[in-house]
């Protein structure tokens, strides 16, 4: 398809790089009242900028910014240049609100394409669009992209159960776009329904929030497809697109030319050493209406320094780890999520759906139980076990004591949006 840059020799990228942060810093410093603002309490001028290695100068910017800023935050161009407006989904405070330009349209329509080349669709593909639609970039991101692409787009959003799979079936649906939730739920459905040798799908496409290998294989096991993608992207960076795995399933291909990634200690704001996980920090280099400068994303990941089986010569980052302010604390213990779902994942005889909940007893001690699913079809006799068996390697693993349930396969929530995994009770807290 062409869509995918197959030039791009490690001094061109820098090059690249190097041309798109001279010129975001120059478009947002003489355009934005904020970056100039920004940038003089720091010191930092356009001119300063004379090696790549110079954005470490730069102040990064974070999501109060945004919100400090709403309704427009970052604006860099006339309001008579703006096509469009997306946001956040927003759980506190304002929402974080994004503007586009006609070109800023574009580039994220041609990034999207990528995927679905680097995905190994075909124009022949019928993509099933299953995410919002709306504020939310995701749904009109997954179909600008797929008719950019110049496949088939069904743009259903998430829609209920019944006509998701009357139009799979109707549709001769081939790839379906969802986030992982939504994939697990479909999955049972056509399970359920006895839909699979109905079906088409060979191909998902899954964003908007971390999974399991535990939940991808059930993903796998249910719907027969041949291959499950990992897309990443932030509303706040376009929208999903910015980058996805390839066949060989071993991290995130990003556009380089588009963007420049630091991975900084959450802590110290400071470089983390190669291949160490850390905070991502992204700096767009072609944004026009809402650029970002070193924005702090709050995704824990890592860059994969070696190339590539797969040929192509793009750079990677490890899948999404976690998020800082996902972050909680127990009993003196920094703990993702995604550390919980980490050690789940590598136990058999459990499901992929888990609760963590958090409460405090009348002494004071906190109290951590997790509630996880057994796999379908199993009864309870094994109960015992497998809850002593988590128990343990979270002990051993995160070094912390908790207490696991067991419950029946189906009884945890499924939503065609994100998973909720932590409720924290403590101190009226309502969870997260």
């Amino acid at each position: 398809m062409g869509f995918i840059p197959t030039d791009l020799t490690a001094d061109r990228l820098q090059r690249l790089q190097f041309d798109g942060l001279k010129w975001t810093v120059g478009h947002a410093y003489t355009n934005s009242a904020f970056y100039r603002k920004k940038f003089d309490e720091a010191g930092a001028r356009p001119e300063d900028i004379r090696t790549l290695e110079d954005i470490r100068h730069l102040p990064l910017v974070d999501k109060d910014d945004l919100q400090g800023e709403y309704p427009f935050p970052l604006l860099s161009v006339p309001f008579a240049d703006v096509v469009r407006i997306h946001a956040s989904s927003g759980t506190t405070g304002k929402r974080k609100v994004l503007s586009y330009t006609r070109r800023d349209i574009d580039v994220w329509a041609d990034m999207f394409a990528r995927c679905y080349e680097m995905a190994g669709l075909s124009i022949e593909d019928r993509v099933q669009i299953a995410v919002g639609y709306g504020l939310w970039t995701a749904g009109v991101g997954f179909q600008g992209g797929c008719e950019r692409f110049g496949a088939m787009a069904v743009p259903l959003g998430p829609a209920n159960a019944d006509m998701h799979c009357e139009m799979m079936v109707d549709m001769g649906t081939t790839v379906f776009c969802s986030t992982a939730s939504m994939a697990l739920l479909m999955a049972e459905e056509i399970d359920r329904r006895n839909l699979r040798d109905s079906i088409r799908i060979r191909k998902i496409i899954m964003g908007a929030e971390r999974h399991s290998r535990a939940m991808r294989e059930r993903i796998h096991e249910l719907m027969g497809v041949k291959d499950i993608f990992d897309i990443y992207g932030l509303t706040e960076l376009y929208g999903p697109g910015t980058g996805l795995d390839c066949r060989m399933h071993d991290g995130i291909h990003y556009w380089a030319d588009r963007f420049i990634f630091e991975i900084l200690d959450p802590t110290t704001l400071a470089p983390v050493a190669p291949g160490q996980e850390g905070e991502l920090v992204v700096t767009t280099l072609a944004k026009e209406a809402s650029p970002l400068i070193r924005y702090r994303t709050h995704d824990v990941t890592r860059i994969i320094e070696a190339p590539c089986a797969c040929g192509v010569g793009l750079p990677r980052h490890d899948r999404i780890l976690g998020r800082t302010d996902d972050m909680f604390i127990y009993r003196a213990v920094n703990i993702y999520p995604s550390q919980i779902d980490h050690v789940l994942s590598r136990i058999s005889g459990i499901g992929s759906e888990f609760q963590i909940h958090l409460q405090q007893r009348e002494n004071g001690r906190d109290l951590m139980s997790i509630r996880v699913e057994r796999v379908t079809g199993a009864g309870p006799e094994n109960d015992a076990a497998l809850a002593e068996r988590i128990v343990t390697d979270i002990r051993r693993k995160i070094l912390v004591r908790c207490r696991a349930e067991i419950v029946d396969h189906g009884s945890l929530p499924r939503t065609e949006r994100k998973s909720k995994r932590v409720y924290d009770h403590r101190n009226g807290n309502n969870g997260s």
